[in-house]
């Protein structure tokens, strides 16, 4: 099992879907050992019901999670810096993480997780892109970081 960094940000383009799914899944499967975070490169859009309900299903709770943006992020007090790893889920939140990070030694990972918004007609079909962008998520996060210390659903 690869150690767990000390902090992890995840990010994509708005915080509503990939990177809070992200964050909530290495927050039950690895504890509070490590300290994770999300953000989006915009904040414009509340946390998809979708993201909510599929990890619902593995147990994770999502629905208190507030979206926000790199900007306000930082205007909170979280310094990129201090962040060990950043993991980019988007295209987009990649650009600004490598963006922010020149000026300092930080590791960005790149994993391309599908963004199932727009995708399916009706509830089941998008829940089974969303459900398909959870567990991409969860076997990324087991490739990276071995198996799940805390219980799994």
């Amino acid at each position: 099992m690869a150690d767990l960094p000390q902090s992890v940000l995840f990010c994509c383009d708005h915080n509503a879907v990939r990177s809070p799914m992200a964050e909530g899944i290495m927050k039950k499967f690895y504890g509070t050992d490590t300290y994770v975070q999300s953000v989006g490169v915009k904040n414009d859009l509340e946390i998809d019901g979708f993201s909510i309900a599929v990890c619902a299903e593995i147990g994770v709770e999502l629905s208190r999670h507030r979206s926000r943006s790199f900007d306000e992020m930082e205007q909170w007090g979280d310094d990129l810096s201090s962040f060990d790893l950043v993991i980019a889920l988007s295209p987009a939140s990649q650009r600004r993480a490598l963006e922010l990070t020149r000026f300092f030694h930080l590791d960005v990972e790149y994993w391309p997780i599908l963004d199932p918004t727009g995708l399916g007609e009706g509830r089941e079909a998008k829940l089974v892109q969303f459900r398909a962008a959870r567990d991409q998520i969860k076997t990324r996060l087991i490739d990276r970081f071995g198996d799940p210390v805390c219980n799994e659903s």
